[in-house]
């Protein structure tokens, strides 16, 4: 999806937003520990740079990620040493092993392409949960709150490096096409154009809510102001528990 060149722009777009990882890594521990106070571990799925693992690092004695970009994996290792993370689609994965924790941030659920794949994925996140565990997910817009024609524009700097982007999106159905364009201008190597295209879906509540459900999850859907697309927040039932 992202050439290596937009995995380290990427990075800094967020960066430049203002985007504060430290403190939605807060909010999420809390949120997380409301359900499951001795949660000690925690995978971040479509986990990117990694730089929502880096705030997570200080609060569970275990984080992972996982991502299936390569370009994206490179960018996160090289910044995250020590932290592992594995290459896979968030659709159907196997790592072999639970956590306490499963999270998928910066909507990155609005890749998947339909209400089917939006469960196989759900199910597969709550497969790597221990009995009790909790699943914490950061939605894309709501299809009633989708303004048709949205253009985004951000410019960030970092040292002799400036790099603007501005973005349109339209909606067909319940898909998204979501056009970028980068412009990059570095002291050294001048300046660069990078065009990038996204397919996003939107997906109701409820259609996220049943997902839930049928992966074994009790699940509320609450606001923050950190978040404000909301978070999903997924308990998973044990057996009898319903």
């Amino acid at each position: 999806m992202y050439t290596a060149d937009l995995a380290e722009v990427y990075h800094l777009i967020y960066t430049g937003r203002g985007k504060d990882y430290a403190t939605e890594a807060r909010t999420v521990e809390k949120l997380v520990r409301a359900h499951s106070p001795e949660a000690d571990s925690l995978l971040d799925v479509a986990c990117g740079t990694g730089a929502h693992l880096a705030a997570f690092q200080s609060r569970f004695s275990r984080v992972e990620g996982l991502e299936f970009s390569p370009d994206m994996i490179a960018e996160a290792r090289s910044r995250r040493p020590g932290i592992t993370i594995s290459r896979g689609d968030m659709r159907d994965f196997d790592l072999g092993r639970r956590f306490d924790t499963v999270i998928c941030m910066a909507s990155s659920i609005a890749y998947l392409r339909s209400t089917g794949e939006l469960g196989q994925t759900v199910a597969a996140m709550a497969r790597h949960l221990r009995p009790g565990g909790v699943i914490v997910l950061e939605p894309w817009v709501f299809p009633e709150n989708f303004i048709p024609g949205y253009v985004a524009a951000d410019i960030a700097r970092d040292g002799d490096r400036t790099v603007a982007r501005v973005s349109h999106s339209h909606r067909r159905g319940r898909k998204v096409p979501m056009v970028v364009h980068y412009i990059v201008a570095d002291a050294q190597t001048g300046i660069r154009h990078f065009t990038d295209t996204h397919t996003l879906r939107l997906f109701e509540q409820s259609e996220y809510e049943s997902a839930f459900d049928r992966a074994g999850c009790d699940v509320h859907y609450e606001r923050d102001a950190r978040f404000p697309l909301g978070l999903f927040i997924g308990h998973a039932r044990v057996p009898n528990e319903r």
